[in-house]
């Protein structure tokens, strides 16, 4: 029998140890109802909330395949892309640069050769000046290709896949110029409205008062993540991601804020696709999206979805056909589609600095207890 007081102690052990200040568990399973866990306070400041299931946090790298990924999909069906399209193609100011050979396919992948990560925020804006308007972010984003035009490739392409924000980052300017219109919009009108009336979206400068003004009035609140030293500010609403702040808070590999709830949304609808049943997403992508892709040696992923390895944050009793993602800021999303079991943590395990690491230990722990009372017996 299901023992829901198991996984609520496994929560709020973890506060007490310290492995972040609080966090939301959902679990959806054989398409039931959500069940919802929460434990700890928003944050560790004085006469701090507690946190609830309504909480709002910022999602991090779950904005890959939540927002960058699924909307990859959806130009796809609408014809609008394919997956051997080349860079060059999508973004001619990439033409003849190294990168510009490399397909949408690469960068889902992350096996376009691009490095993983680069600190373009300190010289995009040394005074941690954000862009505030579309106009600013256009420019920011320019600047931006052009850094990546210039980057040299680490590896062969196709020869090893290297997780790399930089491809996720092209990703969302692909969106934008084959959707024709900005990632945020395309996120709001597009993939939003599969989460209902739960909370979840980029939050760019002009969207950001309401936005939060939104999160607290639910009574969630949004949980603040580190004290920034770039910033000079404690970021609550605010995207933790250097790189994502100095894109004005939209971005192809991070900017999404959202509750558990949302993420499950939008994850229902992969699920549900999985299994050939209505979905705002095409069956026969999917499972190409969701499947191991073999081409490349060694690697866990398939088109922007992680699967199981050894070890892995999903724990030991996944099967390997389960799909999933991380994000830094102490976030995850697991999908079993055998069992259909979805789990989605949501933390801030950066508050108050990104040197609290516990949450590694952790990751696999839960993982293990929620498949054993919820799937174990399936």
């Amino acid at each position: 029998m299901l023992n829901f007081s198991l996984i609520q102690a496994a929560l709020e052990q973890a506060v007490a140890d310290g492995v972040f200040p609080g966090a939301v568990l959902a679990v959806r399973h054989g398409g039931g109802q959500v069940d919802q866990f929460a434990a700890g306070l928003l944050s560790t400041l004085e006469a701090a909330r507690a946190v609830q299931p309504s909480t709002v946090y910022d999602l991090a790298s779950l904005t890959k395949p939540l927002s960058t990924v699924t909307a990859v999909a959806l130009l796809i069906q609408a014809g609008q892309c394919q997956l051997h399209d080349r860079v060059e193609s999508m973004l001619p100011e990439l033409a003849g640069a190294p990168i510009g050979q490399a397909t949408i396919r690469h960068l889902l992948m992350h096996s376009s050769g691009l490095p993983g990560w680069r600190g373009y925020y300190e010289r995009l804006s040394p005074t941690a000046s954000i862009p505030a308007t579309e106009q600013q972010r256009g420019l920011s984003r320019d600047a931006v290709m052009k850094l990546i035009r210039d980057e040299a490739m680490i590896y062969e392409r196709g020869a090893r896949s290297l997780y790399s924000d930089l491809g996720f980052m092209l990703l969302g300017m692909i969106v934008e110029r084959r959707s024709g219109v900005p990632l945020q919009e395309f996120f709001r009108d597009r993939i939003a409205p599969l989460a209902g009336t739960a909370q979840v979206g980029f939050v760019p400068a002009e969207w950001a008062a309401a936005f939060l003004e939104d999160a607290w009035h639910r009574g969630g609140g949004v949980a603040p993540t580190e004290q920034d030293p770039w910033r000079g500010r404690l970021l609550c609403g605010e995207v933790h991601d250097e790189n994502a702040a100095a894109l004005g808070g939209v971005a192809g590999h991070a900017g999404l804020f959202g509750t558990a709830a949302a993420v499950l949304a939008v994850t229902g609808a992969w699920l549900e696709a999985y299994h050939r049943r209505p979905s705002l997403l095409d069956a026969r992508l999917v499972e190409a999206f969701t499947r191991r892709e073999a081409c490349v040696p060694g690697s866990s992923w398939a088109l922007g979805w992680d699967m199981p390895s050894s070890p892995s944050s999903a724990g030991r009793f996944l099967p390997e056909v389960s799909f999933g993602h991380l994000g830094y800021t102490g976030t995850s999303v697991w999908i079993d589609p055998l069992h259909e079991l979805e789990v989605v943590v949501l933390s801030n395990r950066v508050h108050p600095t990104r040197k609290n690491e516990r949450i590694k230990a952790f990751r696999p722990l839960i993982h293990e207890l929620v498949y054993r009372e919820y799937a174990g017996g399936d």
